[in-house]
């Protein structure tokens, strides 16, 4: 039930993350259109939060959350 496994790699996958954060940041500015539908953008970010709320619940996960937020606005998502 609460295996630290998946936690311990969601740690590390933060750092990664916001490097392609960084990047896609960059090329994208606040008048882009996204060019994908939501349910497809930001997938690393998605089962990451996804993962952690079911095992932990939602006010446990708000990293997970707010980084997958930033991943969509990036994408040029307004949320």
């Amino acid at each position: 039930m609460g295996e630290l496994p998946t936690q311990n790699t969601s740690a590390l996958a933060l750092p990664l993350l916001q490097l392609n954060r960084g990047s896609t940041t960059a090329t994208s500015g606040p008048e882009s259109k996204p060019k994908k539908k939501i349910c497809c953008a930001c997938p690393e970010t998605k089962k990451l939060r996804d993962e952690c709320i079911v095992e932990h619940g939602e006010e446990a996960c708000a990293k997970w959350i707010e980084a997958h937020r930033i991943c969509l606005r990036a994408e040029g998502f307004n949320v």
